[in-house]
């Protein structure tokens, strides 16, 4: 039987998902895969929701008129959260937690259909906690005992995790490079602890910023061949900073593939309080998008939004069409990078390096969450568009910097993602295997 038999239901076809690219770089999540064949229930029943446009809570009703192409909702990724009620055993009695573990549809479940997520959120009155307390799904779910999200982990090594006392193996973490317990990465934050302490209590523009934000922006700036770095506190931040104070006016187009992360759908939403408006193109579609920018009007500045890589897909962005059509048009380009950079690209810098144009996006962002085994985020560009962007996104002028071992873990990470180039070499050839299993 084939590897996609053992994990789905007959007749399932199997797309290109997150799981393809979320095996980190270690021999035994490739060992634990066998014990994944015994959960094609819970994949199948995951497949469902997805398929059916389900997933985690969409908290913007007004995108329900604009479905994602693939069915699911552009900015949830419930396939990659939450796991299996108890996962189930391998070969060696270890259990596996399966991403996605969600009720199937047609019960009392978590996964609402989006019509309905759109009714609850818009129920008005005199109490604003009036939909709180009408939102039954997850006590139904709780109850049924097959609430799987917000599960905490007793104990995380990367490919392994702790889950109510029973060891799993961990197929749905961001952890690609498998840095997030490495001892060099974990002593490069107490050296910045014993150096700065916990926090720098305080924004970059007072009194937040230290010699450590600086030597790595410089580090990231020099590597992606950038004039500029900027290290933001976190990767959500990266993008609600920058679409903000960058779609700043009536004359400002955000022109966004549909499928984008929550993050940059929420920095669009700050650009719209200010007059920019908002033009969906269809997912990952160059001729979508060449429609969209001909019909601005000639006062209209375009900024066009997408994922370097796609978060509920693992598709890759087609910025070798989508670039050329940016150009055309004379809009300029910001690609969330924040599940590319160390998977895909020469050293794993990212999409367009992996396209080999680096020189022709405007500006790319990401976060320290994934491969950098941390928690910050990061945005490369123009000199005097990254000034602009510290000197004008309330985001980042107000809020507390990058901790100091945040910054200093992440920096590890990346020196030891560029020493180490197996764990890139590891980790691709890890997802090709699983691909072409699945492809069978």
């Amino acid at each position: 039987m084939s590897l996609k038999d053992k994990m789905f239901d007959r007749g399932r076809k199997v797309a290109t998902s997150p799981a393809m690219m979320r095996f980190i770089s270690d021999d035994r999540v490739m060992k634990a895969a066998e014990g994944v064949m015994d959960a094609r229930g819970r994949f199948a029943a995951a497949w469902d929701i997805l398929k059916n446009g389900h997933g985690l809570p969409n908290i913007d009703p007004a995108l329900d008129d604009h479905p994602s192409d693939n069915g699911v909702n552009g900015h949830t990724n419930g396939h990659k959260n939450g796991h299996a009620k108890n996962g189930h055993k391998n070969g060696n009695g270890v259990r596996v937690a399966i991403s996605g573990g969600v009720p199937v549809k047609g019960s009392d479940d978590l996964g609402e259909s989006m019509k309905e997520r759109a009714s609850l959120a818009s129920i008005g009155g005199r109490d604003v906690f009036e939909k709180a307390y009408k939102f039954t799904a997850a006590d139904n779910a709780r109850k049924m005992g097959m609430y799987p999200f917000f599960r905490p982990l007793d104990f995380n090594d990367g490919p392994e995790a702790e889950i109510d006392g029973k060891r799993v193996v961990m197929f749905g973490s961001n952890n690609y490079l498998g840095l997030t317990t490495h001892p060099k990465v974990r002593e490069a934050a107490q050296a910045a602890i014993d150096r700065f302490g916990t926090s720098m209590t305080g924004s970059r523009l007072v009194n937040g910023s230290m010699k450590l934000h600086e030597e790595f922006e410089e580090k990231l700036a020099a590597w992606f061949g950038t004039e500029a770095a900027l290290v933001f506190t976190t990767g959500y931040q990266v993008n609600i900073a920058s679409l903000s104070a960058l779609l700043s006016n009536k004359s400002s187009v955000a022109v966004i593939d549909r499928n984008v992360h929550a993050s940059l759908y929420d920095g669009v939403r700050l650009g719209q309080a200010a007059g920019a408006r908002m033009v969906r193109y269809r997912h990952n579609d160059a001729k979508s998008l060449d429609d969209r920018l001909s019909k601005l009007e000639d006062s209209e500045g375009a900024l066009v939004i997408t994922d370097g890589v796609f978060s509920a897909e693992g598709e890759i962005a087609h910025l070798d069409e989508i670039v050329p059509v940016v150009k055309k048009h004379g809009a300029r380009l910001f690609v969330d990078d924040a599940h590319a950079l160390g998977v895909i690209g020469p050293e794993g810098k990212g999409t367009a390096a992996h396209f080999g144009l680096m020189d022709q996006v405007d500006l790319v962002g990401g976060t320290f969450s994934k491969s950098l085994a941390s928690i910050g985020g990061w945005l490369v560009g123009e000199r005097k568009v990254l000034d602009y962007i510290r000197h004008f996104a309330p985001s980042f002028m107000f809020a507390a910097s990058a901790a100091p071992p945040s910054v200093a873990a992440a920096m590890a990470a990346f020196d030891m993602m560029l020493e180490e180039p197996w764990r890139i070499a590891k980790l691709r050839e890890n997802f090709t295997y699983m691909k072409t299993e699945l492809e069978k």
